[in-house]
């Protein structure tokens, strides 16, 4: 699939998926390096004329049934079971100048939300994007142009697809009228605990249900599995690992869902990746449910806050371009994996070294280091980016309340920038 995903258009560049659907994880990857290395880019790459491709059937067409299957499999998705909700909540939409625009606004129509406003500026793929030069959901200038829409409609949600419509952020109304983005993680537990809770609701729960999220995904959300009685698988980070784990699984039925904080989510085993359009969909039903019984979405998640305890996550990158950069990252990776016994005065309970590769996962350059101390608990993971020059940190703090976590927080970033 060619793609620069929710990249900046320079960083176009291709992902590669097997015959299970998944995209390649470090087997295969490695192998497809290896032929690539091989070759002489100026003798033995010839360019084929696209006329000439087609007739000599290297290019074929997805017929628009693949399409018509696909909506079918997310439609299906669907945990209402009959449930009564109104659809016709005031929904924005934007691609982001993405391949969102058509499988979302017809799964959203045929679905019965039709109070759907997208937003023109964005509507049509452009690889140029010219109104959104960094087109990641994640990030709050990707947003800046639906959330102008939304306050101009007076929108109850705003949904925004990544470029190749596998990430999905969205914002809410509040009730003073302004908009709040939701975090990956947020949208997450909001899902599993919706999910979870409708199928134990109309008794349709599977045996042995699973739940599978990436290791820098938001712990908490292990604690609303257990409370469900479903068990949490946990993988490396990318999305690949997960969609590996569902092809792995005696039974995909037993798959409730997965997320991983980078604003991806997957309810089903019809695809193996994180995938936007399921995403939108069950967003919108999730936010039509609430609404129709008067609870917001943030009212909701203050209600998972009080049952499991308040949790912060966040991520902090850091730039180290070049090849010197690389270097100089290599070394921090080296000082961390010496092995840290505090963190900002935290006492470290537990170390998760990935690099020899543990708890059955592939060999992976991250740690992951669980703390304790002063009314405070929760971990820090810290790995280099596999896409860009940077290493990042993945903090997660487990307090009273929102304001003791953040000071917690800061006091963690503080003390690990000086190790960097």
């Amino acid at each position: 699939m060619i793609t620069a995903s929710h990249n900046p258009s320079k960083y176009n560049g291709y992902k590669v998926y097997g015959s299970d659907g998944c995209q390649i994880t470090t087997e295969a990857a490695a192998e497809i390096l290896a032929e690539i290395e091989k070759i002489d880019i100026f003798s033995d790459v010839k360019r084929i004329p696209w006329s000439s491709a087609r007739i000599e059937g290297k290019v074929e067409f997805i017929p628009e049934n693949v399409l018509d299957s696909f909506i079918e499999e997310v439609r299906e998705q669907s945990v209402l079971y009959g449930d009564e909700v109104n659809r016709d909540v005031a929904i924005v939409y934007s691609p982001l100048n993405g391949t969102g625009l058509e499988p979302v606004t017809r799964v959203l129509e045929e679905t019965g939300f039709t109070n759907i406003t997208v937003v023109e500026e964005q509507r049509n793929p452009d690889g140029n994007f010219p109104t959104c030069p960094y087109p990641n959901p994640e990030i709050r200038e990707a947003m800046e142009l639906g959330l102008k829409y939304a306050a101009e409609t007076g929108a109850d949600l705003l949904l925004a697809t990544d470029p190749d419509a596998d990430r999905c952020g969205i914002a809410v109304r509040t009730s003073s009228g302004e908009y709040q983005l939701l975090s990956g993680n947020e949208v997450g537990l909001l899902l599993l605990d919706f999910i979870c809770s409708q199928r134990v609701k109309h008794n349709k729960m599977p045996a042995d249900p699973v739940f599978i999220k990436t290791i820098v995904t938001m712990d908490l959300a292990e604690k609303i599995a257990v409370h469900y009685g479903v068990k949490t698988v946990n993988v490396l980070t990318g999305f690949k690992y997960i969609g590996e784990v569902i092809g792995r699984l005696e039974d995909e039925r037993n798959y409730i869902c997965g997320f991983e904080e980078s604003y991806g989510y997957l309810t089903g085993s019809y695809v193996r990746d994180k995938d936007a359009v399921n995403a939108a969909f069950m967003i919108c039903e999730m936010f039509a449910f609430y609404k129709t019984r008067g609870v917001s979405l943030i009212q909701k998640l203050e209600e998972i806050y009080s049952t499991y305890g308040y949790c912060l996550n966040t991520l902090h990158s850091y730039e180290f371009p070049g090849s010197s950069g690389m270097a100089k990252m290599a070394e921090i990776m080296k000082s961390f994996h010496a092995g840290l016994d505090e963190i900002a005065g935290m006492q470290v309970v537990k170390t998760e070294d990935y690099l020899p590769g543990i708890n059955g996962l592939p060999k992976s350059d991250v740690l992951k280091f669980f703390y304790e101390g002063e009314g405070a608990s929760g971990s820090v993971v810290v790995r280099p980016s596999g896409t860009e020059p940077k290493l990042k940190l993945y903090i997660s703090v487990t307090a009273g309340d929102k304001a003791a976590a953040e000071v917690v927080e800061e006091r963690i970033i503080a003390d690990l920038e000086k190790k960097l």
